[in-house]
């Protein structure tokens, strides 16, 4: 189970690889992450609070100038839902499928190790 972390690995497939070797076949994979809305206007809202409010209430809550700089752009390079799916696939997951929450804004991604 990966909540909220693989966004921020180096590289994604080799990580995908990495947690294939070391499951068991038929071992069950579970990844929640972030995602872009598809559908306006959930989509300009999130883009605007992600990208304009989010920064700022990180700057002032850690008293940091560039605290969650990071975060808008680490979500606007993570692979989207279905392209996710399709990596996990290749990594050598089978039944990989995916479950949107809260708009769009979050996805749950469930496979099962091959074997």
């Amino acid at each position: 189970m990966v909540g909220w972390g693989l966004r921020n690995l180096i590289d994604l497939d080799g990580g995908l690889l990495e947690v294939a070797r070391v499951l068991k076949p038929g071992a069950r994979l579970a990844i929640l992450d972030v995602a872009t809305p598809v559908r306006e206007p959930m989509r300009a809202l999130y883009l605007f609070y992600f990208e304009r409010v989010l920064p700022q209430v990180g700057r002032f809550i850690s008293r940091h100038r560039t605290a969650y700089n990071w975060l808008p752009e680490s979500t606007r390079v993570f692979p989207q839902p279905a392209e996710l799916s399709r990596r996990v696939v290749a990594a050598g997951f089978e039944g990989v499928g995916y479950r949107l929450f809260l708009g769009g804004v979050t996805a749950l991604h469930v496979g099962t190790r091959a074997g």
